[in-house]
């Protein structure tokens, strides 16, 4: 959990037969990165130690701040996708991604 104010504390949740209940309001659809499932097999294991700083701050002095963006840019980063080559949705516009992708390479 995030520290700080409770309305800024927040979960990562991971969990088999999960479901996004607003995946609709997605701005972009989901892309496939990967068909190997030891790239799925990383990935869920390196859930847990996704960093938690406080959701929307700067805390870890990436430059921007840290949110679901950052998280699944870290993820992607730490389990070999090179996530700097992934295309932005189509309004080139995903807050808190280079914070992830900065943390993930320390």
């Amino acid at each position: 959990m995030g520290g700080g104010l409770r309305a800024f504390r927040y979960e990562i949740r991971c969990w088999p037969g999960g479901v996004i209940p607003d995946v609709d309001e997605a701005v972009d659809s989901p892309r496939r990165l990967s068909g190997r499932p030891d790239v799925a097999e990383r990935v869920l294991a390196l859930v847990a130690g996704v960093p938690t700083p406080t959701w929307g701050r700067d805390e870890l002095n990436a430059g921007e701040m840290w949110n679901s963006n950052s998280v699944v840019s870290w993820l992607l980063v730490r389990s070999g996708i090179d996530a700097g080559e992934i295309a932005l949705p189509a309004a080139r516009r995903a807050p808190g991604w280079q914070a992830g992708l900065k943390v993930a390479s320390r």
